[in-house]
């Protein structure tokens, strides 16, 4: 659903339009947030500005309850779900981590299987781990050139349906990080088949719904849940985002299922923005998206003229493992300017103080929303030029980030709570890990809880750490100890 039809409707902002007849009430606070309206930390009300902290409230029946939405809250909900072309859609406040988890236990529960690419976000493993499904991985293809994972094949889902038929659902990553888009329609209509329902992780994909000649959108799709995170393209404030639900989803039962986890304490600030953002993009999102489209093909035309970096887009296209591919995105490659994206992320930052969104072991993602404007990306492409005359060097030695086969030998859950022990990294070749391993950002886990550690695993993640990319997830935070499953156990 591309544009919305009731631009009558759309235009209102319920909860924010709620918060400003609230203001006009002069209410004396005897409840919590404890700073009544910023009176009580006058240094935090300089920080973020006396109608910011007034706006920090807690719910009350003027200003309905996230957690049962019966007034305003409910009518941001019909407005957000009539938007973006869902049955029902749920404002979450805990990020889209919190949108995925509640996605993924909304369908699975200890034993059932849910078929998915392993390059997901750690939040679809956290719900694994939550919950005790177990993971049935349709390992993607990777590019030889860019070394990064693709989409999966309508072929390989089929395969793995056909060998798992008692599976719940499949989870389809739209888009992945650098823009790389699966045959959403196909799979969606391979698991309705076969009894199975369909998930989007759309983190980076709220564009989707408001643009012109952009890939399919998870609702648009048939797929009959999506976590959509408004905060990064849509606009609104960080930790902000959506649950989109079809209607083969019981909205009762979906609700039951995030509360299990979400705040009682819903953030008036997040639920504005989510309100106010929805708004903006059901009344401009398409001219917006637009001219984002627009900057991006500026920027990659730019970027592939200097030499060396590689801005790749719909060329890759191969109606398969690459079905569609999001503009919107500026991923680069940079080892034919022989550094690693992650050192070009550095040095974009520390001598040019230019903040991407990542780089890992090859290339770069610059994030362009409604926010960005010609200038800022003239700066970028700046920038790279200059990387590449000062520090640029034969790319010999640098290592092609490829996509690794996991070996699952026990479930996440399992292998979450088992008894463990803390090793040295290097003496954990051949060990079931217990914990996640990952880059952040991207957060796509390189080892997760119940793998087996492999030589090639550990060569990676040396190189990883070498490089300087972001390394989180184990209990040492330095990654010199991982916590390994107690053999014998």
């Amino acid at each position: 659903m591309k544009e919305v039809r009731d631009t009558l409707r759309q235009d209102r902002a319920p909860i924010y339009e709620a918060l400003e007849e609230f203001k006009k009430m002069r209410v004396v606070p005897f409840d919590v947030p404890g700073h009544k309206r910023g009176r009580g930390n006058p240094e935090l009300t300089a920080l973020l500005g006396e109608k910011c902290v007034t706006m920090d409230v807690n719910s009350m029946k003027p200003l309905d309850n996230l957690c049962h939405p019966i007034s305003v809250i409910r009518e941001a909900e019909e407005l957000a779900a009539e938007a973006f072309g869902a049955a029902h859609a749920f404002l979450m406040v805990g990020g889209t981590t919190s949108a995925v988890q509640s996605m993924v236990l909304s369908v699975a529960k200890r034993g059932d299987k849910i078929i998915l690419p392993r390059n997901v976000h750690r939040s679809v493993m956290g719900a694994m781990v939550l919950c005790g499904a177990i993971p049935v991985y349709v390992n993607p293809e990777c590019d030889d050139r860019l070394g990064i994972p693709l989409g999966m094949t309508v072929a390989e889902v089929e395969r793995a349906i056909l060998q798992n038929p008692d599976a719940k659902a499949v989870l389809v990553n739209n888009p992945t990080y650098y823009g790389i888009c699966s045959d959403l329609r196909s799979i969606v209509k391979l698991a309705h088949q076969h009894g199975m329902l369909c998930l989007a992780d759309e983190a980076h994909g709220t564009h989707f719904y408001f643009g012109d000649n952009l890939p399919v959108s998870a609702m648009a799709a048939g797929a009959d849940m999506a976590a959509v995170s408004m905060h990064k393209s849509g606009g609104s404030l960080t930790q902000s985002s959506l649950l989109l639900a079809g209607p083969a989803m019981q909205e009762g039962h979906v609700r039951q299922i995030i509360n299990l986890t979400q705040t009682t304490s819903g953030s008036y600030l997040l639920l504005s923005s989510l309100d106010i953002s929805r708004r903006n993009l059901a009344l401009r999102g398409r001219e917006a998206f637009g001219k984002v489209v627009e900057l991006a093909e500026y920027a990659r035309e730019e970027i592939n003229a200097i030499g060396g970096y590689y801005a790749f887009s719909r060329e890759l296209i191969n109606g398969d493992s690459i079905f569609d591919f999001d503009v919107t995105k500026l991923s680069v490659n940079t080892l034919d300017v022989g550094l690693a994206g992650i050192e070009v992320y550095d040095l974009l930052r520390d001598e040019y103080d230019i903040q991407i969104e990542f780089g890992d072991l090859g290339n770069i993602l610059a994030y362009l929303s409604i926010g960005d404007r010609p200038r800022e990306v003239e700066r970028l492409v700046s920038a790279l030029s200059e990387v590449r005359r000062r520090f640029g060097k034969s790319r010999a030695g640098l290592m092609r980030q490829e996509y690794i086969d996991p070996e699952v030998a026990v479930s996440p859950q399992d292998a979450f709570y088992a008894k463990k022990e803390s090793l040295l990294i290097a003496n954990t070749a051949g060990r079931v890990c217990s914990e996640f391993v990952m880059c952040y950002p991207p957060g796509i886990p390189i080892l997760a809880p119940g793998e087996r550690i492999t030589k090639e695993i550990l060569d990676y993640i040396r190189y990883a750490k070498a490089k300087g990319c972001s390394m989180t997830g184990p209990e040492d935070p330095d990654i010199r100890r991982l916590n390994v499953l107690k053999e014998g156990e």
